[in-house]
Protein backbone atom coordinates (compact mmCIF):
# COMPACT_ATOMS: atom_id res chain seq x y z
CA UNK A 1 0.00 0.00 0.00
CA UNK A 2 1.29 3.44 -0.89
CA UNK A 3 2.13 5.88 1.84
CA UNK A 4 -0.42 8.71 2.02
CA UNK A 5 0.43 12.38 2.17
CA UNK A 6 -0.79 12.28 5.76
CA UNK A 7 1.67 9.43 6.49
CA UNK A 8 4.44 11.56 5.02
CA UNK A 9 3.57 14.86 6.70
CA UNK A 10 1.62 14.03 9.86
CA UNK A 11 -0.97 15.85 11.92
CA UNK A 12 1.35 18.68 12.96
CA UNK A 13 1.88 19.76 9.35
CA UNK A 14 -1.85 20.07 8.68
CA UNK A 15 -2.47 21.94 11.95
CA UNK A 16 0.34 24.39 11.11
CA UNK A 17 -1.01 24.76 7.57
CA UNK A 18 -4.49 25.59 8.86
CA UNK A 19 -3.12 28.05 11.42
CA UNK A 20 -1.14 29.83 8.70
CA UNK A 21 -4.15 29.78 6.37
CA UNK A 22 -6.40 31.41 8.95
CA UNK A 23 -3.78 34.07 9.63
CA UNK A 24 -4.23 34.92 5.95
CA UNK A 25 -8.02 34.85 6.29
CA UNK A 26 -7.89 37.30 9.21
CA UNK A 27 -5.85 39.72 7.10
CA UNK A 28 -7.97 39.47 3.96
CA UNK A 29 -11.01 41.77 3.67
CA UNK A 30 -12.62 39.55 1.02
CA UNK A 31 -12.42 36.42 3.17
CA UNK A 32 -12.76 37.67 6.73
CA UNK A 33 -16.51 38.29 6.60
CA UNK A 34 -17.15 34.75 5.40
CA UNK A 35 -15.92 33.34 8.71
CA UNK A 36 -17.19 33.63 12.27
CA UNK A 37 -15.53 36.04 14.69
CA UNK A 38 -14.05 33.13 16.65
CA UNK A 39 -12.10 30.99 14.21
CA UNK A 40 -11.37 28.10 16.60
CA UNK A 41 -14.07 25.74 15.28
CA UNK A 42 -13.36 26.66 11.67
CA UNK A 43 -9.68 25.86 12.21
CA UNK A 44 -10.49 22.56 13.88
CA UNK A 45 -12.92 21.52 11.16
CA UNK A 46 -10.53 22.36 8.33
CA UNK A 47 -7.61 20.59 10.01
CA UNK A 48 -9.69 17.47 10.63
CA UNK A 49 -11.02 17.56 7.05
CA UNK A 50 -7.55 17.88 5.51
CA UNK A 51 -6.13 15.18 7.76
CA UNK A 52 -8.92 12.82 6.72
CA UNK A 53 -8.76 13.78 3.03
CA UNK A 54 -5.03 13.08 2.87
CA UNK A 55 -5.30 9.67 4.53
CA UNK A 56 -5.27 10.29 8.25
CA UNK A 57 -7.79 9.50 10.97
CA UNK A 58 -11.44 9.77 9.93
CA UNK A 59 -12.40 12.03 12.84
CA UNK A 60 -13.96 14.64 10.56
CA UNK A 61 -16.39 12.13 9.07
CA UNK A 62 -17.20 10.61 12.45
CA UNK A 63 -18.06 14.03 13.89
CA UNK A 64 -19.52 15.88 10.90
CA UNK A 65 -20.50 13.28 8.33
CA UNK A 66 -19.89 13.74 4.62
CA UNK A 67 -17.96 16.96 3.93
CA UNK A 68 -20.66 18.38 1.57
CA UNK A 69 -18.31 21.22 0.69
CA UNK A 70 -20.62 22.91 -1.83
CA UNK A 71 -23.57 22.75 0.54
CA UNK A 72 -21.59 24.06 3.50
CA UNK A 73 -20.34 26.99 1.42
CA UNK A 74 -23.63 27.75 -0.34
CA UNK A 75 -24.61 30.60 2.03
CA UNK A 76 -21.56 32.57 0.88
CA UNK A 77 -20.93 34.32 -2.40
CA UNK A 78 -17.98 32.43 -3.82
CA UNK A 79 -17.05 34.33 -6.94
CA UNK A 80 -13.71 34.48 -8.74
CA UNK A 81 -12.50 37.21 -6.38
CA UNK A 82 -13.28 35.08 -3.31
CA UNK A 83 -11.78 31.98 -4.94
CA UNK A 84 -8.59 33.84 -5.79
CA UNK A 85 -8.33 35.30 -2.27
CA UNK A 86 -8.85 31.87 -0.74
CA UNK A 87 -6.21 30.33 -2.99
CA UNK A 88 -3.78 33.15 -2.21
CA UNK A 89 -4.26 32.57 1.52
CA UNK A 90 -3.76 28.83 1.11
CA UNK A 91 -0.73 29.22 -1.16
CA UNK A 92 0.74 31.64 1.36
CA UNK A 93 0.12 29.11 4.12
CA UNK A 94 1.81 26.35 2.13
CA UNK A 95 4.79 28.62 1.48
CA UNK A 96 5.09 29.58 5.15
CA UNK A 97 4.94 26.06 6.61
CA UNK A 98 6.07 23.90 3.71
CA UNK A 99 9.82 24.40 3.84
CA UNK A 100 10.39 20.64 3.97
CA UNK A 101 7.84 19.70 1.31
CA UNK A 102 9.06 17.92 -1.77
CA UNK A 103 8.05 19.40 -5.10
CA UNK A 104 5.64 16.49 -5.55
CA UNK A 105 4.00 17.08 -2.16
CA UNK A 106 3.64 20.80 -2.87
CA UNK A 107 2.12 20.04 -6.27
CA UNK A 108 -0.35 17.57 -4.74
CA UNK A 109 -1.52 20.15 -2.21
CA UNK A 110 -1.77 22.96 -4.75
CA UNK A 111 -3.63 20.84 -7.30
CA UNK A 112 -6.16 19.73 -4.70
CA UNK A 113 -6.75 23.25 -3.38
CA UNK A 114 -7.14 24.65 -6.90
CA UNK A 115 -9.71 21.96 -7.74
CA UNK A 116 -11.57 22.42 -4.46
CA UNK A 117 -11.69 26.22 -4.78
CA UNK A 118 -12.95 25.99 -8.35
CA UNK A 119 -15.66 23.52 -7.33
CA UNK A 120 -17.05 25.99 -4.80
CA UNK A 121 -17.66 28.81 -7.30
CA UNK A 122 -21.35 29.69 -7.06
CA UNK A 123 -21.55 33.20 -8.38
Amino acid sequence: MDETLYDQLGTDFFVRLVDAFYAGVKADPVLRDMYPEDLAESKRHLALFLIQYWGGPRTYGAERGHPRLRLRHAPFVVDETARDAWLAAMRGAIASVGNDLTLEQEQQLNEYFEMAAASLLNS
